[in-house]
Order: structure tokens, then sequence, then C-alpha cells
């Protein structure tokens, strides 16, 4: 259990918990016990398409600890489902994922010193890192469809798929520096393996936007398409994996991914204990509170 504390004082969320919240429940409902709404919808299609859809427009699909406990328990799912032979990671809305969802439940989590909540801190992004690691290591190959804003943890998300198909009105960014937090959830490492660790360093460091066309060119994404095309393109190319040899696409992923992710798990661990460290800075409520009032942040390295 992660205890946290933010906009609804002290909410939990049910890190036990094996259960989703019905669909259409409200914020903070459902016995799910991890605060709330459904943030994942998962369809399976005849032809073998698993459908998972991000499902919150209004909130722009925003991130938050129930997403990644939704995620990782849709993941165990599909991992088991023979009838699924692909995943196409969608968003309903006009934007994929804008980034974490300060407002949600567990905007923060506590401990009763520094270095304990510090502690808490490296063990929870760890556990949302365990989440994010039976999704993207599923032995089904996923296929992402990007629009509009996918930023930060969205655009993590988006990393982790094994193809991307990003609409010409997609902006992508990892904003994490101008806030005064660390990168958290490997986005960065995963740029490095894709674009090379200058671009890496220079999107992280910088937290510039950059438009899908500049994601095409630095191999962040495999096919950029209209906006009113972007569904067909992507179920497209999920259905033509899902034609294939089962056996034979799993593994074909699971060897790319063994010579490609080398290195990844440990280099994760240092991310959950960056991210521990500067999500408990002074710098970060520096950042937000910059944020909230649309000035320049003045962070003091503390």
């Amino acid at each position: 259990m992660v205890r946290q504390e933010g906009e609804g004082g002290g909410d939990m969320i049910d890190t036990t918990s094996n259960e989703l919240p019905d669909e259409g429940e409200g914020e903070g409902e459902g016995e799910g016990g991890g605060g709330g709404a459904r943030r994942l919808r998962l369809h399976v299609e005849e032809g073998g398409i698993g459908v998972l859809t991000l499902c919150r427009p209004e909130k722009l699909n925003a991130w938050s600890w129930e997403s990644s406990r939704q995620l990782g328990l849709l993941a165990d799912r599909i991992r088991f489902d023979d009838t699924i032979r692909v995943v196409l990671l969608r968003a309903e809305g006009r934007a994929f994922c804008a980034g974490i969802d300060i407002k949600a439940p567990g905007g923060g989590i506590t401990g009763r010193s520094g270095s304990e909540r510090t502690r808490n801190y490296y063990e929870g992004v760890r556990w949302v890192h365990e989440r994010f690691r039976a999704f993207a290591g599923l032995p089904q190959p996923v296929v992402a469809a990007v629009q509009g804003y996918c930023l930060g943890v969205g655009f993590e998300l988006a990393l982790m798929a094994d193809v991307r198909i990003a609409a010409d009105d997609a902006v992508f960014a990892l904003p994490e520096t101008r806030l005064g937090v660390a990168v958290d959830a490997g986005g960065d490492l995963r740029i490095a393996r894709e674009a090379g660790a200058g671009w890496a360093k220079f999107l992280a460091l910088t937290g510039r936007r950059i438009d899908a066309e500049t994601a095409h060119r630095l191999n962040l994404v495999q096919q950029v398409t209209g906006a009113g095309e972007l569904e067909g393109a992507a179920h497209s190319v999920a259905a033509e994996i899902a034609a294939n040899a089962p056996l034979a696409v799993q593994s074909v992923k699971r060897d790319i991914d063994a010579f490609a992710d080398a290195g990844m798990g440990a280099a994760l661990d240092r991310v959950a204990m960056s991210a521990a460290l500067t999500l408990t800075s002074q710098d970060i409520r520096e950042g937000y509170e910059a944020k909230a009032a649309r000035r320049e942040p003045r962070f003091d390295g503390k």
C-alpha cells in the first residue's frame, strides 16, 4: 500500500488491488481502492487486435498512480490471452497523454522524515516501473497511435510501444527538468536507444517540444499520417502484424528487445533513485509554483 498526500488529503492508492473500476464510475468511486475512474479500457477485436484505450479525454488522458495500477492489471490480462496477437494503444480525444494529472489522488508520498520520504518515493517509482515493465515486456507487439499532446509520462508510455504511428498534429516533449524533477519512467533512456545519447540529452535537458516530423526524423516514430488518417493507419499496421505467425512474431520481439534493452533494468533503478531525490527537493516545489504563477522558475539546486 502506498500512502500519498495531495489535494485529496490522505488518499490511498491500494497497490495490492486487482480490481478495475466499472466503466462510467466517477473520481474516487469504485471497488478498486485506487482512487477512481477508469483510466484505460481494453476491447478485443476479431482478428486478434487488443485495443487498449486511454479513456479520460476531458483530462487530456493525464496520468496518475491509479493509471499505472490499471495498466499493470490490463497488461497481465493481455499477456495470457491467446486471442490477442497484437495490442493497439490509442487515446480518446485531442491528446494522447498530456503528462501527469497533478490533481489526481496521490499528489505526493509522505514520510516521517526527509530520508524516509525519499525512500518511499523510490519504492513508489519502482512500483510504477514494474507496471510499465509488464506492459513494455508483453509477448504481443504494441502499436501506438499518437495524436496531439504526448508529453512527459505520455511520451514515455508511447516509447514503450514497439511501433509508433503519429498524427501530424502530435507534439512530443520531456518537460520534467523545467519543473525540477528527473525523467522518471525511462523515456530519456528509450530516446537514447532510438535516437542516440546526444538527442536524449538534448530533449531531456532542455525540455523542448518537437513535432511529429522531427520525431520521425529522429526514429522516435515510424510513420506520420494526417490526423484523420491516424486510426486507420495504426489499425492497418496492427492487423498486418496480427496476420503473421504469433510464435514467430513474439520471438522476434523478444530477440530484438534482448539486444536493444540490454542494461535497461539497471539504468531504470538509477532512474528511480534520481526521481525520488528530485521529487522530494525544494526545486520541484518551485517548479510547480512558478508554473501555476506563469513565471520563470528560480531553481537553487536544493
